[in-house]
């Protein structure tokens, strides 16, 4: 689908949206139970801008294996710690070192969700990544090898990931260090999450099936239904050139339509959605896991568009510059 197509899509669902939604205001019990905002048409409201910020860490760190919760103490202390890292102006290191901080920590993270929790992970207990299949771990043997020789000179476009390329970013989405606006639009039927960085999923809520299993996308195929005040979205037809890749956790993509994701979003206070995903492939870890990533409602946050590469300009030069690493080393 075009860009040009696409922002026509998402231009017409928020005019529809903005004519049509008029929103039940959220409310507390006499038990002190917050119940969510409606929409119109009676389903829960998660329209705005949230934003997934954290300084808690995916995988629970190994001197924390029994520890699944720190007190309220400690996680304000890591927190501030976190904050302070990512607000020093460094200049130390030269220009590759000032280059690869982006000239500046402190674009970093600015506003991360408080979270008691030592890991995203929540299931398995231990707050791990479950151990990959034999064969995925071949897989990622060849492709880390693979990675590490053509990390600085890549043979083509194709070595990069696709990130770097512009194509999408990888889904789940996890916490990531700037640009993680996230704009949710909802008409009748449908939701959109219009992400910051790259990708704009457009989610039927209905009980359509999913498309044909041989019609594979980047981002897969996703069709929403509700339990209660939880939206879930089930997601199938993963193409295999997404790199499911996200801090340095594995380094091999997943087999072709084999991951099965299902994400649960649940809003549970005036500004909190409870984002959990469940991520299951047999052909890639031994076992499914799940995590929970708290999303904080920004008012303030504005969404402006991300161009990445300009004209491509910086492939261009990428590969342009690995060539003459090449000749430079042969002379």
């Amino acid at each position: 689908m075009s860009d040009q197509c696409l922002g026509t899509i998402l231009t017409t669902v928020v005019v529809i949206s903005l004519s049509v939604v008029t929103a039940v205001q959220g409310q507390t019990s006499a038990a002190g139970e917050w119940t969510s905002p409606r929409t119109s048409w009676g389903v829960p409201d998660f329209q705005g801008v949230w934003d997934y910020q954290s300084t808690t860490p995916l995988e629970r760190p190994s001197g924390l294996s029994d520890k699944a919760v720190f007190t309220d103490d400690e996680a304000a202390e890591l927190e501030q710690n976190s904050l302070q890292r990512n607000s020093v102006d460094r200049r130390d290191g030269g220009a590759q070192a000032d280059l690869n901080r982006a000239y500046g920590e402190i674009w970093y993270i600015r506003n991360p969700v408080r979270n008691t929790r030592t890991s995203l992970i929540v299931d398995p207990p231990d707050g791990r990544i479950p151990p990959l299949t034999p064969e995925a771990e071949q897989k990622r043997a060849i492709r880390s090898e693979y990675t590490r020789t053509h990390a600085d000179s890549p043979d083509s476009w194709t070595d990069l990931a696709t990130y770097a390329r512009c194509l999408s970013r990888v889904m789940p989405r996890l916490p990531q260090g700037y640009n993680s606006g996230t704009l949710i639009v909802q008409t009748p039927g449908w939701v959109v999450l219009r992400y910051e960085q790259l990708d704009t999923r457009i989610i039927p809520v209905s009980d359509h099936p999913h498309v044909n299993k041989n019609i594979l996308q980047w981002n897969g195929d996703s069709r929403g239904h509700w339990e209660g005040d939880t939206l879930i979205v089930d997601t199938t037809n993963f193409t295999d050139k997404q790199e499911f890749r996200t801090e340095g956790m594995f380094a091999a993509g997943v087999q072709k339509g084999a991951l099965h994701l299902v994400e649960r979003f649940t809003r549970v206070d005036p500004t909190t959605i409870n984002y959990e995903a469940t991520l299951t492939d047999p052909t890639t870890w031994t076992k499914p896991w799940t995590f929970l990533l708290p999303w904080q409602k920004d008012d303030n946050y504005v969404v402006f568009e991300y161009a990445c590469h300009e004209r491509n300009y910086a492939m261009t030069n990428i590969l342009r510059g690995a060539r003459n690493q090449e000749k430079a080393s042969e002379k």
